[in-house]
C-alpha cells in the first residue's frame, strides 16, 4: 500500500473545477514549496487511543481516547508532558483516577484558559463503547474538570471544580471576553440533542460556579439527512460562530449578545436554510469543522470521515473527506469557491487493484494562521495549506510520521488500517512550533519553513478551537 500510495504522490497536482461553475479543486502532488521539519517526538508510552492536546508553557496535556479495562496496565489518564527541551519531550506524570482515567469515560477534548492558568478536561461517556473500545457496562454523565496547573502546578495539575452541563457535549470552544480576561464562555455543541448548541459562563470556576447562559436549536437541513451540529469555530472578538451541521451544511450565527454580556442573551441564524453550502452525502458526512480566516471573508471547512471499519453504518470509507473554502462575503448565501484533497481523496483510488484501503485518509482538525492552515489528516499526516489565496489553495508542507513498531491499544476504526498513522488533533502553536497529537503514535513537535514562516515563527500562542493567545491580534 506505501508503494502504491508513493507512486499516486508523484502524480503531478492538478486543479481543475469540479464542473463547469464548480469550485477550483487543487489535488496535493506531494511535492510541496516547503517543509516541517521533526524537533522533538515522544511515543506517549506506546499506548496508542492519544486524544485532544492542550499546551501550556513547559508542558503539553494529552487526553484519551479510551478508557482503561481491568486486564490492561495502560495508563488511560491525561499525560503530563515536559516540553521544555523540544527536543526531547518526555512524560512526566499522569491525572489519572480518580480524577482521570476512569473507567467509562474519555478525556476527548482538552483546552487551556491561558490568562487564568487554567487546563479544561472534557470527558466523554456518550459514544464512548460504540467506536472508542470503552467498557459498555459503566454508565457516566459526560462533564467538565477544570485544573490549576499554575507554577509547580504545571507538572502536578490541581483539580479545582468538576461541572456537568444539562445537555451532553460534543466538541466545544472556549472564548475569553477580549474587554475582561477574567470572563470566559464554553460554547458547545450537542449533535442529536433537543437543544444542539449550549453556552456556558465559566468566570466563576474557582468558586465551583457555572452559569448555562444559553441554549438554542435551529430547524436547518433537509428530512433523513444527519442534521446535528458537530461543532462550530468562531470569530475572537465572540460576535460569529461558524456553524459545521454534518449534512445540513456550513451557517453563520450572529452571537454577539453573548460577546457583549447581556443579561438574557439570544443569538441570530444569518444564514437561511436554503441558502447553506452543502455537498452530497456520497463525498462525506458532511461539515465537521469550520474555522474562519483571520481578517479574510473567508472560512476553512474539513469533513471528517472514518476508515472503512464504519461503512457499514453508512460513515465511513474511501474517499473520505477534504478541504473546502467557503466564501462568507455575504453570510446570507456563502458558497464554496475551492476545496484541497489528497491523491487518496479522488475516487479512483477507491477502486485500486491493490486490497481495498480501509485506513482514513480524512482531514479533520484545522489551525489558522494569517496565510496559512495546519490541519490534522489522519493518515495523510500534518498538512500545511497556502491559503494566501483563498480561491486557489496550495500546498506549502506535509509531515508524515513514521508509525511506532506496536502500541498497546489500537483504535479499533482509525488506527485498524493497513496505515498505522492517524494524526487527530487540533494543533498547537507555541513559540513558533507546531505541537499535534497522532492518535496512533503520539507527541510530534514541528517546525515549519516555507512560505510565510516568519507568520509561524512569531506566534507566541495559537490554536484552532479558542481565542487564546494571538488570535486576537491577527484578526485585527
Amino acid at each position: 500500500m506505501r508503494r502504491i500510495l508513493g507512486a499516486l504522490a508523484l502524480v503531478l497536482a492538478v486543479a481543475v473545477p469540479a464542473s463547469a461553475n464548480g469550485p477550483y479543486v487543487y489535488v496535493a502532488n506531494g511535492d510541496p514549496e516547503g517543509s516541517l521539519e521533526l524537533v522533538g517526538h515522544s511515543p506517549l508510552e506506546n499506548r496508542g487511543m492519544n486524544a485532544a492536546l492542550a499546551v501550556h508553557g513547559d508542558y503539553a496535556y494529552v487526553g484519551a481516547r479510551t478508557d482503561p479495562k481491568v486486564d490492561q496496565v495502560v495508563q488511560n489518564g491525561v499525560f503530563v508532558v515536559d516540553v521544555s527541551k523540544p527536543d526531547a519531550p518526555e512524560v512526566v506524570n499522569e491525572i489519572g483516577p480518580p480524577n482521570e482515567g476512569n473507567p467509562g469515560e474519555t478525556s476527548r477534548e482538552l483546552r487551556i484558559w491561558q490568562d487564568q492558568e487554567i487546563l479544561i478536561v472534557m470527558n466523554l461517556f456518550s459514544n464512548c463503547a460504540e467506536i472508542h473500545a470503552c467498557n459498555p457496562t459503566v454508565e457516566k454523565d459526560d462533564n467538565f474538570r477544570f485544573y490549576d496547573i499554575s507554577g509547580k502546578n504545571g507538572a502536578d495539575p490541581k483539580l479545582i471544580a468538576e461541572y456537568v452541563p444539562s445537555i451532553n457535549p460534543h466538541e466545544f470552544y472556549l472564548w475569553e471576553d477580549p474587554k475582561n480576561p477574567k470572563r470566559a464562555l464554553l460554547f458547545m455543541s450537542n449533535p442529536g440533542g433537543s437543544s444542539q448548541m449550549l453556552v456556558t459562563d465559566i468566570s466563576g470556576v474557582r468558586q465551583k460556579k457555572f452559569t448555562e447562559i444559553g441554549k438554542a436549536s435551529f430547524p436547518v437541513g433537509d428530512a433523513g439527512n444527519d442534521n446535528r451540529l458537530h461543532s462550530y469555530g468562531m470569530s475572537p472578538d465572540g460576535t460569529r460562530a461558524y456553524l459545521a451541521y454534518l449534512e445540513a451544511g456550513f451557517y453563520v450565527l450572529d452571537t454577539s449578545e453573548f460577546a457583549k454580556g447581556v443579561k438574557k442573551p439570544s443569538v441570530r441564524l444569518l444564514t437561511p436554510p436554503q441558502n447553506a453550502p452543502k455537498w452530497p452525502e456520497a463525498v462525506g458526512p458532511g461539515a465537521h469543522s469550520a474555522i474562519p480566516m483571520f481578517g479574510s471573508p473567508y472560512v476553512l471547512v474539513t469533513d471528517e470521515v472514518y476508515g472503512e471499519a464504519l461503512r457499514a453504518l453508512d460513515s465511513g470509507g474511501c474517499p473520505w473527506g477534504w478541504v473546502r473554502m467557503i466564501d462568507i462575503h455575504s453570510v446570507v448565501k456563502p458558497k464554496i469557491v475551492s476545496e484541497y484533497k489528497l491523491p487518496q481523496n479522488d475516487p479512483d483510488f477507491c477502486t485500486t487493484d491493490a486490497p481495498r484501503p480501509s485506513s482514513s485518509y480524512s482531514a479533520h482538525n484545522p489551525t489558522l494562521t494569517e496565510h496559512l492552515a495546519f490541519v490534522t489528516w489522519h493518515a495523510g499526516g500534518l498538512q500545511v495549506i497556502d491559503l494566501s489565496d483563498p480561491k486557489k489553495p496550495t500546498q506549502a508542507a506535509e509531515f508524515v510520521p513514521t508509525p511506532e513498531l506496536y502500541v498497546l491499544q489500537e483504535d479499533p476504526v482509525l488506527s485498524a488500517g493497513q496505515d498505522k498513522v492517524v494524526m487527530w488533533s487540533y494543533p498547537v502553536i507555541q513559540n513558533g512550533l507546531i505541537y499535534a497529537v497522532d492518535d496512533r503514535n503520539g507527541l510530534y513537535i514541528l517546525q515549519y519553513k516555507g512560505p510565510y514562516q516568519d507568520e509561524v515563527a512569531d506566534i507566541g500562542f495559537l490554536e484552532g478551537n479558542s481565542n487564546m493567545g494571538d488570535a486576537l491580534r491577527l484578526a485585527q
